[in-house]
């Protein structure tokens, strides 16, 4: 029975929490419980696989908490705020109703464009979030911006980019991850891919998150939304006196800085390093005195820990479910009975397990390993043509990436939108972002696997 599968029960469990905005932690803790007591598992066993499993998360915890106190020091350097200005002087001091809509638009380019560049050409993931989106939060207010609309736009250039450009992340996720497990299973049923059959396979359910992204920023939240700031906005005077207490050689290190982290990452592939490697710049350099590093790291830990306690708590609720032997149940029980007429049906509830895995799981990128040894079998023997079983493969994997509580892309928006406590992580992240780009990815992975 489907409903007694301990990995679709969690799952419903760790939704309904989180969606009565029970925190998400909370959430995945009850949730593993849940799926340890509705499998073989017993407390102990439950308790002991879900400690175990919280080491995965530490190494993710330690790079946010860094990348966490890198972000307070660029904000005192003033580069954040000399960006803000620049942005509020751009809007002019009173802004046209064309001039405000056309910015608005002008800044999600910008955005979209930020998001994609973090996956390929700086993978820095979502480090650039609470650098970049803080100090624009007042812009936002002024626009009278759908903050949600924000987290979509970001969230789509964290996902859709490694599904389909095959350059940073993307280079993983296609070639290291997808490519490498298609073949080994097809090798002996004949099924062998490449990075460049995996991009074209991939195009139509990204064709599907392009819709569900134009969607969301011109129809959904399209309206202006008032957000009452704690705080009494400076004016265009008041940030004139701050931004010129700025130093132009600070200015100068923050770039400086932030160019040999992001570099430094990419050679080390350490967030870590690169992060304390830019922490030690700005205090040689006078941005910040090295008796303050205690308080710029306890910043950066309060701007960042929510995402990594989320995080290692994933990590242990991964272990749990992996643990319980349900995944490979649910796989098997949407299996079994399914004939050669029944493609569509077939197509579906594949794409529809990949979805649960992965937001039970809470990585695409794990989630691959898992179902390519039974969907390749299964997609040739129900007659799927090469591509469309690398389409209902790469989508199973990615459904629930966007969309979950617990995926560091709607985390990451939510860490830098909700800075002023007027961004609820569930209902303008997680909600907003499942909606727009799940529906469609099942949509258009789906006529993908029957047209391709």
């Amino acid at each position: 029975m489907l409903l007694s599968n301990p990995v679709v029960i969690s799952i419903i469990v760790l939704l309904a929490l989180s969606l009565l905005r029970i925190n998400v932690v909370i959430a995945l803790v009850i949730s593993a419980l849940t799926a340890g007591f509705c499998s073989d598992l017993n407390i102990s066993e439950t308790i002991k696989t879900f400690t175990g499993g919280l080491g995965n998360g530490a190494e993710v915890a330690m790079n946010y908490a860094i990348l966490g106190a890198f972000a307070i020091a660029i904000s005192k350097s003033g580069i954040t705020d000399l960006l803000a200005f620049k942005i509020i002087k751009r809007l002019g001091h009173e802004p046209t109703g064309r001039s405000m809509s056309g910015f608005k638009y002008f800044m999600f380019g910008v955005l979209v464009l930020f998001s994609i560049s973090s996956q390929n050409l700086l993978p820095v993931h979502i480090a650039f979030i609470p650098i970049v989106i803080p100090p624009l939060l007042s812009v936002f207010n002024k626009l009278k911006i759908d903050r949600r609309a924000v987290a979509c736009v970001i969230t789509f250039g964290l996902t859709a980019t490694y599904m389909l450009l095959p350059v940073g992340f993307g280079k993983i996720f296609i070639e290291s991850v997808l490519v490498k497990n298609i073949n080994q299973v097809g090798q002996t049923l004949g099924l062998q891919t490449s990075v460049g059959e995996v991009s074209l396979a991939m195009s139509i359910p990204v064709a599907g998150m392009v819709l569900g992204l134009l969607t969301a920023v011109f129809f959904t939240y399209r309206k202006p939304r008032e957000y009452i700031a704690a705080t009494q906005a400076l004016t265009t005077e008041e940030i004139e006196k701050h931004i010129a207490n700025i130093k132009p050689f600070h200015v100068i290190v923050s770039i400086v800085s932030i160019i040999i982290t992001f570099g430094l990452q990419l050679v080390t592939s350490s967030t870590i390093i690169g992060g304390l490697a830019g922490l030690v710049i700005f205090a040689v350099c006078g941005i910040f005195k090295l008796k303050e590093s205690n308080d710029i790291f306890q910043q950066g830990l309060r701007l960042m820990a929510m995402i990594g306690f989320v995080m290692i708590a994933a990590s242990g609720f991964a272990a749990v479910i992996n643990a319980t032997g349900g995944v490979t149940v649910l796989v098997d029980t949407f299996s079994q009975g399914l004939g050669a007429n029944n493609k569509g049906l077939a197509a579906f509830l594949m794409l529809l397990v990949g979805l649960f895995i992965t937001m039970g799981i809470g990585s695409s990128f794990s989630t691959v390993p898992i179902i390519t040894s039974i969907y390749i079998p299964l997609c040739l023997s129900l007659g799927f043509s090469p591509l469309a079983t690398i389409s209902i493969v790469g989508v199973a994997a990615a459904l629930g990436d966007a969309g979950s509580p617990a995926s560091d892309s709607t985390l990451g928006p939510t860490s830098g939108l909700n800075m002023d406590g007027k961004h609820d992580h569930i209902w303008d992240s997680v909600v907003p972002t499942f909606i727009h780009y799940n529906i469609p990815l099942m949509l258009f992975g789906w006529i993908a696997a029957m047209c391709l």
